[in-house]
């Protein structure tokens, strides 16, 4: 799982900052990938959220010659409720793909932990792979639903000051969040501000700890998610994800980032 972190940050660019007091809307976005400043795919999130629950679809693909080379696509899906400001993620499925290798990973949870899990193909047993064991599927939150962030009071800076324990069905990690501040966006669909969180990634355990890619993402400082609102909702969603990577900067931002306030979530599945 090389991209588990890389996918799970660039998810948490999505997480949305606090809009208006209401109980439901409907997501459309789209984001462009880019890696150095050139374009090399796109990705778009999609549901429904409302006070007792939530559905998020996402798909991913890169295009021209990156697309031509690799074949790289993924796609996934999350459900699960919203209880007292928190989530309970419920079922969580992603399917990726390149020219190489392809895998698939579905989980179901309850009460904040892993109540099953099927990974196809299995992940490989490595010497320097950091054990995980059955406390590092309690209390956590899958890849996905992490994209939400649920914001309660006033204060729109509180989506920055929190840390997500993602496992991800392979790795157990934390993405620690910090405020740096807000600014003004525009984008189809939505203008006004966001909330600007630096980040930090924490492996646990199930990762590659001899690998140079871990060791260089757990010293990263410059990875960051600019938070922008769900209207209708009382839950952030990251509009633009940047991370330094070992070969340049990665970004993926937001080019359409469209709200239906008062769209339920179960209205938003069919």
């Amino acid at each position: 799982m090389k991209s588990a972190a890389a996918s799970s940050l660039a998810g948490l660019a999505l997480a949305a900052c606090l809009g208006a007091s209401a109980d439901a809307a409907s997501l459309d976005a789209r984001y462009d990938v880019s890696l150095l400043g050139i374009t090399l795919g796109t990705a778009s999130l999609s549901g429904g959220i409302d006070n007792s629950g939530y559905k998020l679809d996402i798909t991913a693909k890169l295009t021209g010659i990156a697309g031509g080379v690799t074949g790289g696509r993924g796609s996934g899906a999350a459900t699960g409720a919203l209880v007292g400001g928190r989530l309970a993620p419920k079922t969580f499925a992603v399917s990726s793909a390149n020219s190489s290798e392809s895998r698939t990973v579905r989980m179901a949870l309850a009460e904040g932990a892993v109540a099953g899990i099927d990974i196809e193909p299995p992940i490989d047993e490595k010497p320097d792979r950091v054990p995980l064991n059955e406390s590092h599927k309690r209390n956590i939150v899958d890849p996905l639903s992490a994209f939400l962030m649920p914001v309660t009071g006033k204060s729109k800076d509180a989506a920055c000051n929190r840390t997500l324990p993602i496992f991800d069905g392979a790795a157990r990690y934390d993405i620690k969040l910090s405020s740096a501040g807000t600014r003004n966006v525009k984008l189809e669909g939505y203008s006004g501000p966001v909330s600007i969180c630096q980040a930090r990634f924490v492996p646990i355990a199930g990762h590659r700890a001899l690998r140079p890619s871990t060791k260089f993402m757990a010293e990263n400082r410059d990875i960051s998610a600019w938070l922008a609102p769900i209207a209708g909702t009382d839950v952030m969603v990251p509009v633009r994800i940047s991370v330094k990577t070992m070969i340049g900067t990665a970004v993926i931002e937001a080019s359409r980032f469209k709200v239906d306030p008062g769209v339920t979530a179960s209205a938003a599945r069919n």
